[in-house]
């Protein structure tokens, strides 16, 4: 049975894990998408997550936190500086992870990991607007009943 246990082994020993877990993750904030095994993937959002909640935080505290696990100050400087701002607003949900197929080699399965960026309003009333267009359609095309026949 698997009761209790958190977290994917990887196939890796905990130290390794951790140093492939900080690697991937300096390089997302970096780059800002990375393309990697579904199980790192599900592995390195909840570190991610957590560091752009310290870059949301945004005290000194905070930055020696992200300090520790990610490898590059001028990573941590981009968190506190770019990245946190964009994400003010929203509570969690900063990544996506998107399915791309499988590798060649060994045939592992691939996900694409990106920060997700701003939306913008624009974006959300033009949604509303094709949702009542296509309303208006369907009434447009309903055909007219004929009376009931007593």
């Amino acid at each position: 049975m698997h009761h209790r246990i958190a977290g994917r082994k990887l196939g890796r020993t905990s130290s390794h894990r951790t140093a492939m877990l900080r690697n991937l993750v300096t390089s997302l904030l970096e780059h800002e998408k990375v393309k990697t095994t579904d199980a790192k993937a599900k592995e390195v959002r909840p570190l991610a997550e957590k560091l752009i909640g310290l870059g949301k935080r945004g005290d000194l505290h905070a930055r020696r936190q992200a300090l520790s696990v990610v490898r590059k100050a001028e990573v941590v400087k981009k968190l506190f500086e770019t990245l946190s701002p964009r994400y003010q607003s929203r509570t969690g949900g900063y990544l996506r992870i998107v399915k791309v197929g499988y590798r060649p080699g060994d045939g592992a399965p691939v996900s694409l990991v990106e920060l997700i960026g701003e939306e913008k309003e624009g974006a959300k009333k033009a949604k509303g607007k094709k949702k009542r267009e296509k309303v208006k359609r369907s009434q447009r095309t309903k055909l007219p009943q004929a009376p009931a026949k007593p």
